[in-house]
């Protein structure tokens, strides 16, 4: 009897000292919304972001199932970005459907005038600040509608945007691996009707990752990258169709890429002039803030003097805009470099070169290079079958899902829900 109550108590204590050493889920629920009778009988949307995946991968690579994903869903022939085309402002216009200008997030850096601070994406404290984000991301309106949603990273989730954060987020963790995002997303779907996320956003870095550090011409690195995320993905598509539920996949990218000789970065160091302006250095566009009582003009000639492989412009005639820039976080002017060259410290620039790196993949360009348009694919009941439709902007992915979802669509978005009409089925 003693020796089975030891026995016991020592099984216990390995399994606490076991589960003890697993890597905490930093899943939380942030609501106690509920699906409501309405919302139940809704079809389900996956929104699914591989960071940098260029709209020329699969045609490359052909990786098996994101071909057969596509073959028997629909594809456009390229999702052109918002510019600029970064990571943070994409990736919110797309779960807006706003332009920057408008949402706010203008880059992976900006500063905000309102709040005399530059915004960085590696600050966790304002990244999860809501003040920051414009606009209803999908999510909040999915909430407004009493249907559950979840994300499994994406930008904008983590933050509390109107006091409102999808149901179910995760703070971002680059080492969780994708087979455990699949797992989860799986169990969401797995959850009791009231509690089933209808709403869920994933995100992926893999294409990026490896297109910035070998640049998007390295085939070897690049097809290995892409293969193992197509082995995720399949068994994504295999455990969505197992729950028999009516799922919508769609899958985009925020931006390309594009290759870049090490040897074209200017240091940003050549231009600053801290007694004169505010620099924000975002590579392909750096943002221009003079200083109180310094004419704009004089920085403007100030700036002219210096132009090496880059354009100084006022924010008003700068190319790439699909509008007229008007929100003041842009500053009054802008460098942009040449296609092919790239602002960056003169530390990243000595280590890239120390390390005998010749060649690095960028973006961030005018929307007018291919290299930076992105993916739109999707697969689902409600879309066509082996349907090819022309490039569309990033902007009207928005509509689409709310059509989806049957969610009111702001009237106050730039996306137009008539540009993506053609890629569903008709009744």
């Amino acid at each position: 009897m003693k020796r089975n109550f030891i026995n016991g108590f020592f099984l216990i204590l390995v399994a606490i000292i076991l589960s003890s050493c697993k890597p905490s889920s930093n899943l939380i629920e942030s609501t106690s919304t509920i699906n409501s009778k309405k919302s139940l009988k809704k079809p389900y949307v996956i929104l699914i972001s591989l960071d940098g995946f260029r709209w020329d991968y699969v045609e490359k690579y052909k990786p098996p199932h994101l071909s057969n994903f596509i073959n028997s869903g629909i594809k456009a022939e390229s999702l052109i970005p918002s510019f600029p085309s970064k990571t943070f402002p994409n990736h919110y216009t797309i779960a807006t459907g706003m332009y920057p200008d408008k949402h706010g997030i203008l880059g992976n850096s900006f500063y905000s005038n309102k709040k005399n601070v530059t915004y960085r994406i590696r600050n966790r404290e304002m990244v999860e600040d809501g003040s920051f984000y414009g606009g209803s991301p999908i999510w909040l309106e999915a909430d407004k509608a009493s249907m559950v949603s979840a994300s499994f990273f994406f930008v904008g989730s983590e933050a509390d945007i109107q006091g409102i954060r999808p149901t179910y987020y995760k703070k971002y963790d680059g080492k969780i691996k994708n087979e455990d995002r699949v797992s989860e997303v799986l169990d969401w779907l797995n959850l009791p009707k009231l509690k089933r996320p209808h709403l869920i956003t994933m995100y992926f870095s893999d294409m990026d990752d490896t297109g910035h550090r070998y640049g998007p011409n390295n085939d070897e690195k690049l097809k290995k990258a892409l293969l193992d995320l197509d082995s995720n993905l399949g068994s994504l598509f295999k455990g969505v169709k197992a729950t028999g539920l009516p799922v919508n996949i769609i899958i985009v990218s925020d931006h390309g890429m594009a290759d870049l000789s090490t040897s074209n970065l200017i240091p940003i160091e050549s231009i600053k002039n801290d007694s004169m302006f505010l620099t924000i250095d975002n590579g392909s566009i750096v943002n221009i803030h003079p200083k109180k009582n310094i004419k704009i003009d004089s920085v403007f000639q100030y700036l002219k003097q210096r132009e090496t492989h880059f354009k100084v412009y006022k924010t008003e005639n700068t190319p790439g805009f699909e509008y007229k820039p008007k929100n003041k976080d842009w500053g009054t002017i802008q460098l942009i470099p040449d296609f092919g060259y790239y602002f960056s410290s003169k530390r990243r620039i000595s280590s890239l070169l120390e390390n005998n790196v010749k060649t690095i993949g960028v973006h961030g360009y005018d929307t007018k290079h291919k290299d930076m348009h992105g993916i739109f694919y999707a697969n689902g009941p409600a879309f066509k079958n082996g349907y090819t439709a022309a490039s569309i902007k990033n902007i009207h992915i928005y509509p689409l899902m709310c059509k989806l979802l049957e969610l009111n669509i702001p009237d106050n978005i730039d996306g137009d829900l008539n540009q993506t009409k053609n890629t569903l089925k008709t009744n």
